[in-house]
C-alpha cells in the first residue's frame, strides 16, 4: 500500500518514488502489455506509455492523496495498453486490408472437438503467442472483455466503437484465438524429436 509521503514525492515528479514504483509495477505491466501487444518491443513501449500516462493523470490529479494506487493503477495500465495498441495505425492498417480468401473448407463450428488441444491445460507461452497474431482490433476485444473482464459496454467505450463492432470482433477474435491455438500446438507436436 502506497503511503501519503510516496504519492506527494510522486505527485512532486520525484524520480526516486516514481522509479520504485515502476518496479513494483513492472511484473504486472509486462504481462498485461505483452497479451496487448503483437512482439516484445511493442510491448516495451506499450509499458513506457501506459506508465508514464498513469503518473501523468496521478500528478494532474488534485485529490492525489486520496488516490488509492494500488486499486487504480491495473485499470488506468490497461486503459492506456489499449489506447496505445489502438494509436498504432499502420499495424490497423495492414489488419484492415486483409480479405478472406473465399475458400468454403474452412469450419467454423468453436466447440467441435479437438485432438490436439485440452482448453484447460493451454500453457501460458502458447496463449501468449496465440494472442499476440490476432489484428490489433480482436486482441483488444479479447483482452478487455474475456481476459480483463469489462462489460461490453465498456470495452465499447474504451477502443471507442460500437457495441456491434465490438460483438463481431469478440466473435472473431474466439475462432482465431482457437485456430492459432491449434496452430501452436501442431507445430509443437511436429518438432518434437522422435
Amino acid at each position: 500500500m502506497y503511503n501519503k509521503e510516496i504519492i506527494v514525492s510522486i505527485t512532486k515528479n520525484d524520480k526516486t518514488a516514481i522509479k520504485e514504483m515502476f518496479e513494483n509495477f513492472y511484473g504486472k505491466m509486462a504481462a498485461i502489455a505483452l497479451r496487448y501487444c503483437k512482439n516484445q518491443t511493442q510491448a516495451n513501449e506499450a509499458i513506457n506509455f501506459g506508465f508514464n500516462s498513469y503518473i501523468q493523470k496521478l500528478q494532474q490529479n488534485r485529490n492525489a492523496l486520496t488516490v488509492d494506487i494500488d486499486n487504480t493503477f491495473e485499470p488506468e495500465f490497461i486503459k492506456a495498453c489499449a489506447t496505445f495498441v489502438k494509436g498504432i495505425s499502420s499495424e490497423y492498417y495492414v489488419a484492415s486490408t486483409v480479405y478472406a480468401n473465399g475458400s468454403s473448407t474452412k469450419n467454423y463450428d468453436l466447440f467441435e472437438t479437438n485432438e490436439f488441444i485440452d482448453f484447460n491445460a493451454i500453457e501460458n507461452d502458447v496463449l501468449i503467442k496465440s494472442m499476440q497474431q490476432l489484428v490489433p482490433s480482436q486482441r483488444l476485444v479479447i483482452n478487455l472483455h474475456v481476459i480483463d473482464g469489462y462489460a461490453l459496454e465498456e470495452t465499447a467505450n474504451i477502443i471507442e466503437a460500437s457495441l456491434q463492432t465490438v460483438k463481431s470482433s469478440l466473435e472473431k477474435a474466439r475462432y482465431n484465438l482457437q485456430k492459432n491455438v491449434e496452430k501452436c500446438y501442431k507445430t509443437m507436436k511436429n518438432e518434437q524429436p522422435l
